[in-house]
């Protein structure tokens, strides 16, 4: 990582100052790679679930504190619990000019729930036993069973309203209600979107965006420097960005994140079975060190899945503030002495390639050797470290929740005793009877106040009981041109706050 600074530093001062003219009306924004599907009922990848915030909405938003907020619809109620009704706002016409209705919304479900697309969120809607269209701006949804959740999964970003009929090829040319419109798409290349002057939200000030699809990170910091890149969003790495923040037309910019790095043990492990080990494990982690040095500051340490200021979030839990003297008695009361070569036992810890997470694999070796643990390092490409992974074949790992801890089904998604995987992210294999318990009461129960209470103590629990430790929440640094204005990234790394960025000409 270090080599790839000093070569980025190099190749800035070669290029100078030399700028690329650019048309003045197109904003350029830089991603690593290309989005897998722009049909909001098909791509889940983090780039299509971006892009396709910008063409199509939800009948709801969220607000700063996942409280949701009108979108397309412009009330909803629960009439009974198996029973939801959305009113839907007046006059808002699909990119086409075609009117969005009631029966646009059914088709936007249903065509996932009946295999007209083959979509992996399908399962997502498996307690809608139908949906009505009532008249045009009334859609109602029946449903087998009660859920809390499925006004989440009608947001936008979880599902994007499309026209009645849209098919397996309408990822060719996607139509949405959002604020930019669909121009065209080169897979591995770029995306280029329109500002929608018909749209129902305010006009954006941007006319274009075009999404260049650049996965090599010097390439990447090269583009920005000459300006003929605008913008970069949580891909660049850290030790670039102090190298990035000398160069006199570039800002960078961060604001406090949801995505969550979270360390995960395997409770099936006999050595990780002991929670005084697990305990001990969090003690001779310093958390602060690694941010203030690995991450450059860009993080804050994390006590939960949840998000700080969620409605659902405590942070009344017990935490592992860094100290290796409460961590070295823990490992003597659990029964690992230390050896005469200073070694209490062996773990392994499995990642995949990615450079970062070697780096930070490399920094817990270091940090659990302090106290007699020996961290031993096995690197696989992606797609063997995620296949071992979810069949719960490792003793620890680390990866990250981006998006998918912002609502609080994540805490029954990971720790549920139903949910071990593959049938959802329980890869601990935790099973605790009162926090399924707390979970199901959560998930019945329509009181918000009520559900709350049942996921504060779930915390609360979880963190006594660690199987995983929530390492810290990654800030969104957003690095770009001098000649934007009006950028405020957001918590989730998303990129609505696009549609009020202006340029400079």
């Amino acid at each position: 990582m270090r080599r790839s600074v000093l070569a980025l530093a190099a190749l800035l001062l070669l290029a100078g100052c030399n700028g690329t003219k650019r048309d003045p009306n197109t904003l350029v924004v830089l991603i690593d790679t290309s989005p897998a599907n722009l049909d909001p009922r098909i791509g889940t990848d983090g780039q299509s679930e971006h892009i396709d915030e910008l063409m199509f909405d939800g009948l709801v938003d969220h607000d700063a504190h996942f409280n949701f907020q009108p979108a397309l619809a412009t009330s909803w109620e629960q009439s009974n619990p198996l029973t939801y009704i959305f009113h839907l706002r007046a006059g808002v016409h699909f990119q086409n000019g075609q009117p969005l209705t009631a029966r646009d919304v059914v088709w936007s479900v249903e065509s996932m729930r009946d295999g007209t697309v083959i979509s992996p969120k399908s399962a997502t809607y498996a307690s809608v036993a139908s949906v009505e269209a009532r008249d045009p701006l009334t859609v109602i949804f029946h449903l087998k069973r009660p859920d809390n959740f499925l006004v989440r999964n009608l947001a936008t970003g979880a599902i994007g309203i499309v026209p009645y009929g849209s098919g397996k090829e309408f990822w060719r040319h996607p139509i949405g209600t959002g604020p930019f419109t669909f121009v065209s798409q080169k897979i591995d290349q770029d995306v280029v979107l329109a500002r929608n002057p018909t749209g129902w939200r305010t006009e954006p000030k941007i006319e274009r965006l075009r999404f260049a699809v650049v996965p090599d990170a010097i390439t990447e910091s090269l583009e920005l420097e000459k300006g003929s890149a605008d913008l970069a969003i949580n891909t660049l790495p850290m030790d670039a960005l102090p190298v990035l923040a000398r160069q006199p037309n570039l800002v960078v910019k961060d604001a406090p994140g949801t995505p969550v790095q979270y360390l995960n043990f395997n409770l099936r492990d006999p050595i990780l079975s002991h929670l005084l080990v697990r305990r001990a494990i969090a003690f001779a982690i310093n958390r602060k060190e690694i941010i203030d040095t690995l991450l450059g500051g860009h993080a804050h340490t994390a006590e939960s899945l949840l998000p700080e200021g969620h409605w659902a979030w405590t942070g009344n839990v017990d935490r592992y503030k860094y100290d290796p003297t409460i961590a070295n008695r823990l490992l003597d009361e659990a029964g690992y002495p230390t050896g005469p070569d200073g070694v209490r036992f062996h773990l392994t810890m499995k990642t995949s390639t990615n450079e970062d997470t070697r780096l930070l694999a490399a920094v817990l070796q270091q940090q659990l050797g302090r106290v007699g643990i020996a961290l031993d390092l096995r690197s696989f490409e992606f797609a063997t470290f995620y296949s071992d992974v979810t069949r719960g074949a490792f003793q620890l790992y680390s990866m990250r929740w981006i998006g998918g801890n912002e609502q609080p089904d994540i805490l029954d998604y990971v720790f549920s005793t139903a949910r071990f995987s593959p049938k959802g992210a329980n890869r601990s294999h935790y099973s605790n009877p009162e926090v399924d318990a707390l979970l199901a009461d959560a998930d019945a129960n329509p009181d918000q106040a009520k559900r709350s209470a049942d996921y504060v103590r779930v915390q609360q629990i979880l963190q006594k009981d660690l199987p995983a430790l929530n390492l810290w929440y990654l800030d969104t640094v957003v690095v770009y041109n001098r000649r934007l204005t009006h950028v405020e990234p957001n918590a989730s790394g998303s990129y609505g706050f696009l549609t009020t960025i202006e340029l400079a000409n």
